[in-house]
């Protein structure tokens, strides 16, 4: 059996991969998406050489990857995604090194705290499972909280904790770096363009058709977020994505006042390396509240844990619809009976932004089906 290990760096976690029954290694690609997974993706199938078109039908980044709260984590269930997950953060730390330490991205972890007793015990619990996975927390203190974070005033709590490995990002700036090295590899870029149809010519892909013109292609990428069931239906292909909106307040640069993620019994906040705080009541709230004045409401709420927000004042606020598949789980590989479309869509695509590309690339350029990606295809979903 033929067998490959990609980025052994991973803390030990290898990647195998076994042949695919695609052809020889495809040289056109064009990738569907300008988020930080099709951004990613199309880097690195640049730097391997590929002949690569990025469409996007806005701006680099403006979709969901724009919406998102951008907390990198490991904390997936199963076993099986906790892993991919974690190799994701370790992708992370290898692609901030490839930028040389200059992409807005802040490490130190999150800090976390419950001041309801039920609510504690499932953290306490939350804790000791993922220790038990070999995952960086340790419960504290409010004195640990503290310390870590001295602007926070917790108030009163039963259980708190540090996730020493997590991290987060601005996402947009992130995306854009991306981008623009992709670019500099040899990427083509074309936005605002939309994918409006493929040429099929005996059933294999010749071109995909865009408002901007046909692109010659032997693979189409489909990493459109939200829009990829309409771009994977061009080929007959069935992606089932369900609604998952959330609403987020973002305020405008300041001093900084915080450097990890809070995760407050009311509300989450992180603040970005430019200064801007982001802020959330709930990640998969279903609320469509996005007036100023419910921005602010949640402001007052959240200068209870963190003062200074006190007079920060709403920039924006923003409702996202995440790219969520069905079952919660990634959507990556190529569609079943085809090697010449390839899916990624998901919601954790900030943790496995970079991850993903990596592997999608490996098995689009190498004729491989990376071992680790097994449980994520779209053959899971019956009829």
């Amino acid at each position: 059996m033929h067998r490959r290990t990609v980025l052994e760096l991973f803390a030990g976690l290898a990647v195998a991969g076994v042949p695919s029954l695609q052809p020889a290694a495809p040289r056109r690609v064009v990738v569907a998406g300008g988020g930080i997974i099709g951004a990613n993706i199309a880097y690195q199938l640049a730097a391997r050489g590929a002949e690569v078109t990025l469409v996007e039908r806005a701006r680099p980044g403006a979709g969901a990857t724009a919406n998102s709260f951008a907390w990198i984590n490991a904390r997936k269930r199963p076993l099986d995604y906790f892993n991919l997950s974690r190799m994701g953060l370790q992708a992370w730390h290898q692609l901030d090194r490839e930028f040389s330490g200059t992409l807005p991205l802040v490490w130190g972890g999150s800090v976390e705290w419950r001041a309801e007793e039920t609510r504690g015990a499932e953290l306490r619990a939350q804790v000791r499972d993922f220790r038990q996975w070999g995952y960086g927390v340790r419960e504290i203190d409010t004195v640990g909280i503290r310390a870590l974070e001295p602007r926070l005033m917790p108030g009163p709590l039963v259980a708190a904790a540090h996730w020493e490995d997590e991290a987060h990002i601005d996402p947009v700036g992130v995306t854009e770096m991306v981008v623009k090295k992709a670019q500099m590899n040899g990427a083509r870029v074309e936005y605002p363009a939309e994918v409006t149809g493929l040429d099929l010519g005996h059933g294999t892909l010749r071109a995909v058709r865009t408002t901007k013109g046909e692109i010659a292609a032997d693979v189409l990428v489909v990493a459109c977020g939200t829009d990829t069931p309409r771009v994977a239906a061009l080929a007959d292909v069935r992606v089932p994505l369900k609604d998952a909106p959330g609403v987020l307040v973002h305020v405008p640069p300041g001093p900084r006042l915080i450097d990890r993620v809070a995760l407050a019994p009311m509300g989450n906040i992180k603040q970005k390396p430019d200064g801007r705080i982001v802020t959330g009541s709930d990640f998969a709230s279903g609320g469509g509240n996005t007036s100023r004045e419910a921005g602010e409401r949640h402001l007052e709420t959240m200068a209870a844990v963190l003062p200074g927000l006190a007079k920060a004042g709403v920039e924006k606020m923003t409702r996202g619809f995440r790219p969520m598949p069905a079952d919660g789980m990634p959507i990556v590989g190529f569609a079943p009976r085809r090697a010449d479309l390839y899916l990624a869509v998901m919601h954790s695509g900030v943790t496995l932004g970079p991850l993903v590309g990596r592997l999608a690339a490996t098995e689009i350029l190498d004729g491989l089906r990376v071992d680790a990606l097994a449980a994520y295809r779209l053959e899971r979903f019956k009829g």
